[in-house]
């Protein structure tokens, strides 16, 4: 049953001076993530960003003489005021630092929606989670596991419909920031943030359980809305076919069920996950099929390359952030357009290719 406005009223009162955010969800790409955002903001005392990623772009906030035209640089990156519909004459441009910035423009979005928790769910933070609990001390933190294979096998599958996920390294990039995730999530835990971790198999299969659980973590009352898709906000999503299952009514897992992954690949993700939960005493992480006793385990030179190669991609990816605070904003966007024309040339080709076929 749908809370009442006065109802939203008396509680939003009664939560005066108690924590209101920020609160980060955060899991892998593809890991349920999106899910978790629908579900988590039908409830009247929650307002998160999708994928605001705000954060991403520091280094904009390095220099005083950027003080104003952070906002304009963060529309073309990822379009978030827009998506949220956040008009531009409300947004505090000139606030300065980065976490002055933050605050400000997503407690904003949280204000519009008549909600007290503010904050911001991006599988992009999955390696910096330390990082924003510096930045912010009094941050929770929402974290979402999924199977491994399950979630490079939504990569690939994902790659097909939307050339973001096609780019080289994707796979590579989710798995070993998969294990970056539980390094970042444990330092969490070790100097005493408040975080919750949740799992998107036991979400799929009973998310009244799930989302009771969550609610008390972050002392609210839970909604029964919120154990549901029906009616719920995805105006701020992206557009894509990889987002189907979020944008549907009931909460499904992958309607597609056929093998995608590489054999080499595969057989990657089985090494690791072996190792990962020979070193947790099988605790961590929790996958659909779990390897028998004496798997085999990724060598030392397999570790140690993998670990080079994921940096490399990291390091092309800050590349790209640093290239979007200072290039030029006229000189971006012919660029972006001219992309844009490719991958609409490709994929006319392909899809032309294949009705041929």
């Amino acid at each position: 049953m749908q809370l009442t406005q006065e109802t939203r009223a008396e509680r939003q009162t009664e939560s005066q001076g108690d924590w209101q955010g920020p609160l980060f969800a955060v899991g892998m790409w593809r890991s349920g993530t999106s899910l978790l955002f629908a579900l988590m903001n039908k409830h009247p005392q929650i307002g998160l960003m999708y994928e605001g990623d705000l954060s991403l772009l520091r280094p904009l906030f390095w220099i005083r003489r950027a003080e104003r035209k952070w906002l304009e640089r963060w529309e073309f990156w990822n379009e978030a005021p827009k998506r949220h519909e956040l008009e531009s004459d409300s947004i505090p441009s000139g606030a300065f630092p980065l976490r002055t910035a933050m605050q400000s423009v997503y407690q904003l979005y949280a204000e519009q929606k008549k909600a007290s928790i503010w904050g911001d769910k991006s599988p992009n933070y999955h390696d910096c989670l330390s990082r924003l609990a510096r930045e912010f001390p009094d941050a929770r933190f929402l974290i979402i596991w999924r199977d491994p294979s399950s979630i490079c096998r939504s990569v690939v599958s994902a790659a097909k419909e939307n050339a973001w996920w096609g780019r080289p390294g994707m796979s590579h990039r989710t798995l070993m920031g998969y294990k970056r995730m539980k390094t970042e999530c444990d330092r969490l835990l070790q100097r005493g943030t408040r975080v919750y971790q949740i799992h998107y198999e036991t979400l799929v299969r009973d998310p009244i359980t799930v989302m009771s659980a969550v609610c008390k973590f972050l002392d609210v009352p839970f909604v029964r809305a919120m154990a549901s898709l029906d009616g719920a906000d995805r105006s701020a999503i992206y557009e894509g076919k990889h987002h189907t299952l979020v944008n549907g009514e009931r909460i499904v897992s992958s309607l597609d069920r056929s093998e995608v992954l590489s054999p080499r690949l595969k057989k990657k993700i089985e090494r690791y996950v072996c190792m990962w939960r020979e070193q947790t005493n099988g605790e961590w992480p929790v996958v659909l099929n779990p390897p028998m006793r004496g798997c085999k385990k990724p060598s030392a030179l397999e570790r140690a390359f993998d670990e080079i190669v994921y940096r490399y991609f990291r390091a092309l990816d800050t590349v790209v952030i640093f290239v979007y605070c200072f290039a030029p904003l006229g000189f971006l966007k012919k660029f972006r357009a001219a992309r844009r024309r490719a991958a609409t040339e490709r994929t006319s080709k392909l899809k032309g290719a294949q009705h041929s076929k």
